[in-house]
């Protein structure tokens, strides 16, 4: 028993610590980690009930709730309708469903419908190498859990973008049912509007995994792979899109062919995969989508200038940043070869001690068994900037990863640069401050209407 009251007081400690730790005394450059505003988490705080709740049921074509399995629903089936509804409106689409929870989930869910909508068990995907995330490849949930074939799309190393040319060759030859984009190393917007045609041609449909990008998309700073050819789009709620960890999976009712294919995949969320879908989320989600409706443009604007400014930073100061030919991003996010330093762990881990907090990650060239010390670091730029980063800041702060990663000064005495730099950036910007701020402003925007 004296035991089992050690570790429950070491569980208390460390989740107290972390809090302080991580989120006052760190820089945050993890490309999939988000930033929660002020009204978001006080609107997690505001519905712990839901967090107790069970919502099980089918969706109707426009992703609203249709048939419920349990009682005690009528405010959850509003809750879930309007944030439906708030991501419909906020991606220009005619279908969403906002169960999911997770990324992986909606990937799952997603190439699970399609798989059987098309009975192909075939998918064109990036090389995971390249930047594609772990559920596209057999090696991970689409192989070893659905079972898919992976047939990968040719990859342009010095663009750090997939061929269109090339992967046109490759769709029509193996004739799959999936087509995917999207990936965790995403610096460039990937050719969905090339290769839409194609992929329809041989009866395809198109996921566009947005999961770090949503963010972006909704600011219209990136693409806007519906438009553009997508049939579906997959994400999280919790990278580029600033909202509590969770999922959604987006698209249009344009044809019969989308019909079907929807309640594929409605079927693959429930009953295959969703039983629980922590409803407690579920408000938090459509505040942050307000916040973006509001305040999206702006913000991702300044995510990519800010990413840009410290590509060309490092770059100049004499990294090795991938992409330089074409401006070294068009996202939140940098890879950066850091070889010469001695490896993405050695340099990821030298930052760490200096509390700047980033991954290494496999570039496309490296050896893929290579897991532990690749070549690279991968840099996102989407928690600095809503934390109020301009250009200034930025190369500052690329200044401080320099004489780390250059051994100009030891990471502790750097760290009190960086403890020093973030209290500087307390207050979360492009969001609302409290839940009754955002009210009031939704309250005068409908008086002004």
């Amino acid at each position: 028993m004296e035991e089992f009251f050690r570790v429950a007081l070491e569980l208390i400690e460390a989740s107290e610590r972390h809090e302080v730790y991580r989120g006052e005394e760190c820089i945050n450059l993890i490309a999939s980690e988000g930033l929660k505003s002020p009204a978001v988490r006080e609107m997690l705080s505001l519905t712990m009930d839901l967090e107790s709740r069970y919502a099980e049921g089918e969706n109707d074509l426009r992703g609203h709730v249709k048939k419920r399995y349990y009682q005690g629903q009528k405010y959850i089936s509003v809750i879930e309708d309007c944030t439906t509804e708030l991501m419909k409106m906020l991606f220009k689409c005619s279908w969403a469903d906002v169960r999911l929870v997770s990324g992986t989930h909606a990937n799952l869910a997603t190439f699970k419908g399609l798989s059987m909508a098309t009975k192909s068990r075939k998918m064109v995907v990036a090389p995971l190498s390249a930047g594609a995330h772990i559920s596209h490849d057999y090696t991970g949930l689409a192989g070893m859990v659905l079972g898919l074939e992976n047939i990968e799309h040719a990859y342009d190393v010095e663009r750090m973008n997939i061929d269109p040319d090339r992967s046109a060759q490759i769709i029509r030859a193996a004739k799959p049912g999936i087509v995917t984009f999207g990936g965790s190393l995403f610096l460039f917007p990937h050719p969905v509007k090339e290769l839409s045609e194609v992929a329809h041609e041989v009866g395809a449909y198109i996921v566009y995994d947005a999961a770090h990008v949503l963010g972006l998309i909704a600011g219209g700073a990136f693409q806007d792979p519906l438009r553009e050819g997508a049939d579906f789009m997959t994400a999280s709620t919790h990278k580029t899109f600033p909202g509590p960890q969770g999922g959604v999976v987006l698209a249009d009712l344009k044809d019969e062919r989308m019909e079907k294919a929807i309640k594929s995949v409605q079927y693959a969320i429930f009953p295959l995969s969703t039983s629980n879908t922590h409803l407690g989320r579920l408000p938090a989600t459509g505040i942050a989508a307000l916040e973006l409706k509001i305040y999206g443009e702006a913000l991702a604007k300044q995510t990519v200038r800010n990413a840009q400014t410290a590509g060309q930073y490092l770059y100049e100061n004499g990294l090795k940043v991938l992409g330089e030919r074409y401006g070294f991003t068009m996202s939140h996010q940098l890879a950066v070869d850091v070889r010469e330093y001695g490896g993405g762990k050695r340099v990821s881990e030298a930052l760490e001690e200096a509390n700047i907090i980033l991954n290494r990650n496999l570039l496309p060239y490296d050896d893929q068994n290579n897991r532990e010390n690749p070549s690279g670091i991968r840099i996102g730029f989407q928690d600095v900037t809503r934390r109020g980063f301009y250009e200034s800041d930025i190369k500052y702060l690329c200044d401080l990863m320099l004489d780390v990663i250059k051994g100009r000064r030891k990471p502790e005495e750097v760290r009190k640069d960086v403890i020093a730099l973030r209290r500087e950036h307390s207050e979360i910007k492009y969001g609302f401050q409290s839940i009754k701020e955002a009210i009031e402003h939704l309250q005068k925007s409908l008086k002004g209407i």
